[in-house]
């Protein structure tokens, strides 16, 4: 039979050695952010599951402590914190308090650890008793323009306590803007922000909810994050956030917004963050626990995608298990 001119991929595939001397993309320590929930509580040994995310918990700063000492023996090089207050008000007042509880975590880490790199979610939905991430008007209205003082007050709090990054996830329109003058006027100049840009308000944040006991109260957050039908949308979300002082601008859930990542990498220069939400991570830990995938392989499967599609930093549940992945 004569040979046919036809192309061989093949051949670039024929050992692991070779497959890895092409591959295209990798994912590397310092591209993953691990997410942390701690609770402010007397009891140094707080540690509670939580129920809809396998392996994941509420931590008091103690056991967050240990869970963070042993991520950085295995390469963590950065985390995003989440905070559940004691007591919560109709106006978020732990998010802004010298002593909140993501605060006291924020110095006991910068304290242990001075080169990870801790990043401060920048919300009022876990601190408030309605549960919104703004200002609630006597007829439920979530109102934009008094919230952004809240969150300029809370952006400055966390960046006293040592914050190296401040991530505003409320979805207020102008908030960039409000914290980056007040990181500014405070001294601050050189603390980035980490915009939730293209956040959509989506069904996939379901477990964060039990996570962060942030659920609201009543109605839902479609009057301020994004209709997941919507894409140039984002595109104009990233531009103003940019325009406003952005460092990093994210998509927030991650892999069914594949497409938004690559369209703020094609059409900005600046640093492209993609979170892997808890409902994404919930699916695949009950897929695996069914036995119905290998969890190790989707793992790695889904973060590849993320930089395939163009992402710089991934935020992701997975995280300490994947350092260990990577560590051999």
């Amino acid at each position: 039979m004569p040979l046919l001119d036809f192309h061989r991929g093949r051949r670039l595939r024929t050992s692991p050695a070779l497959r890895e001397m092409v591959r295209e993309n990798e994912v590397r320590p310092q591209d993953l952010v691990m997410c942390y929930f701690v609770a402010e509580t007397e009891d140094p040994d707080f540690r509670k599951p939580i129920s809809s995310m396998p392996g994941q918990y509420q931590l008091s700063l103690d056991q967050l402590e240990r869970q963070v000492a042993g991520a950085v023996k295995n390469g963590l090089r950065s985390c995003l914190l989440f905070g559940i207050p004691a007591e919560k008000d109709e106006v978020g007042s732990q998010a802004y308090a010298e002593d909140g509880i993501v605060q006291q975590a924020i110095r006991r880490l910068k304290t242990n650890w001075p080169e990870l790199i801790v990043i401060a979610d920048t919300c009022l939905c876990e601190y408030t008793s309605h549960g919104h991430c703004g200002i609630v008007s006597s007829k439920g209205e979530i109102k934009n323009d008094p919230t952004l003082d809240l969150l300029a007050r809370a952006a400055v709090a966390q960046a006293k306590a040592g914050a190296d990054i401040i991530a505003p996830s409320d979805m207020m329109d102008g908030r960039v803007a409000a914290i980056r003058a007040a990181l500014d006027e405070a001294g601050f100049i050189n603390t980035p922000i980490m915009s939730y840009s293209v956040k959509y308000a989506s069904g996939f944040y379901g477990p964060f909810r039990e996570a962060a006991e942030g659920a609201p109260k009543f109605g839902d957050r479609t009057t301020y994050q994004m209709d997941p039908a919507n894409g140039r949308e984002g595109l104009r979300e990233a531009a103003a956030d940019l325009d406003e002082g952005a460092d990093i601008i994210m998509v927030k859930p991650g892999m069914p917004y594949l497409d938004m990542v690559r369209m703020l990498r094609d059409n900005f220069d600046a640093p492209v963050a993609a979170y892997q939400v808890s409902g994404e991570y919930s699916m695949i830990k009950a897929a695996a626990q069914n036995g119905w995938l290998d969890e190790k392989t989707v793992v790695m499967e889904s973060l590849v995608a993320f930089k395939r599609a163009g992402a710089d930093l991934i935020i992701s549940y997975f995280t300490e298990d994947v350092l260990k992945t990577l560590n051999g």
